[in-house]
């Protein structure tokens, strides 16, 4: 009987998986129906719902400069809508994971996360996405900033050695996760492919002096974690949400060391922070800090202040704003916190500059008690 019960879970779970390359007719079958409804029931007045789209003239023309977590590219200056080529490649490739641990990632832009994007409200975006001659599978590109079909997946299907390409208009401003939904979607979100594209607002975002990218994510490997060795992916553990790694920027230690993000007090810090999930919902927090300004679930107003932890969901993102006044090291975690220090969320912001005993001094340190 049991094993019976198992064998059909497991065969559903793989009929789940393999559906999710038809969700989109499914939804729109729903969508269907549920506006059909009752041919008897009675009709209630439409729902006004406001139109926000502008459309500006497009002056020139850039090429989108790219970069690699944590570093992003420089803040937009102009105050007019060009049209922007992006250039992203997709490449399968072995990385590290943790120290004694591989993983093949699957990447966009040889980089996990991938290559950060940003453009400004209102440019018309050219992307060309090309898949490695390489890669071992088809992938494509969902964008949420994109307001079309399946943000661009449905035109963007690339074959190994291919190259495919779309426009859109940045319409909405704020910072938006991007991702493979290539069926199945899970896995290729599991493997690596995901990444942020920021679309700035007209006016600009406020003046900070540094800017860094990080992006949580979980990996699900077959082997426990810190099992030496090339890992691969344990679809299972991953229907089951029940990931041996929870880093930020693809590895356990990134941002740790000589990958720490490096600050001076007195600065001000705006970090983009994303989660990839696939699954679990992130509880971003640092450690000797409180996030003065906070720009909830990725929008591009600050809405909340003096904020401790922000929640950030899977598929999220949400930018946040430190004024630092005290040199020494601050902690990133995920607060749900046997993730820090037993899965890999764990980062460093390392602050150099002028001591302020005003803001914080260890006064006495009663060190062990005695017999110890």
């Amino acid at each position: 009987m049991t094993n019976s019960a198992t064998a059909g879970g497991v065969t559903l779970r793989r009929a789940l998986i393999s559906a999710a390359g038809t969700i989109g007719v499914l939804l729109a079958a729903s969508i269907i129906v549920a506006c059909q409804g009752d041919a008897n029931a009675t009709e209630s007045a439409p729902v006004a719902i406001p139109v926000h789209v502008e459309f500006d003239e497009i002056v020139g023309q850039e090429t989108a400069v790219l970069t690699a977590a944590p570093n992003v590219p420089a803040p937009i200056t102009r105050r007019h809508a060009t049209k922007m080529i992006v250039n992203l490649e997709m490449i399968e490739k072995k990385m590290r994971l943790a120290d004694g641990v591989d993983y093949m990632m699957w990447t966009f832009g040889g980089s996990v996360p991938g290559s950060f994007i940003r453009v400004r409200q209102g440019d018309f975006v050219e992307l060309h996405l090309k898949n490695a001659a390489t890669s071992t599978m088809p992938h494509n590109i969902d964008l949420h900033a994109v307001t079309g079909p399946g943000g661009g997946a449905t035109a963007s299907m690339t074959l190994p050695g291919h190259e495919s390409v779309f426009t859109f208009t940045a319409l909405n401003p704020g910072l938006y996760v991007y991702h493979c939904a290539t069926s199945p979607i899970p896995m290729h979100i599991a493997n690596g492919m995901y990444g942020m594209i920021l679309v700035e607002p007209r006016q600009g975002l406020p003046k900070a002096d540094r800017e860094y990218y990080v992006m949580q994510s979980e990996f699900y490997t077959t082997g426990k974690f810190g099992e030496a060795g090339l890992q691969a992916l344990d679809m299972e553990k991953g229907v089951e949400e029940k990931p041996t790694y929870i880093v930020f920027n693809g590895s356990v230690g990134a941002l740790t060391g000589e990958g720490a993000l490096k600050a001076r007090a007195g600065e001000t810090v705006r970090l983009f922070v994303g989660n990839a999930g696939p699954n679990l919902t992130s509880s971003f927090h640092a450690v000797g800090e409180i996030f003065d300004n906070v720009y909830g679930e990725g929008g591009s107003v600050a809405n909340q202040h003096n904020v401790q932890t922000t929640l950030i969901p899977a598929g999220g993102s949400t930018i946040v704003e430190l004024g630092i006044e005290k040199p020494g090291n601050l902690i990133l975690v995920d607060h749900a916190i046997f993730r820090a220090f037993n899965k890999g969320a764990l980062g460093m912001v390392a602050v150099t500059g002028a001591d302020a005993p005003k803001v914080f001094a260890a006064v006495k340190s009663s060190g062990p008690a005695k017999g110890h």
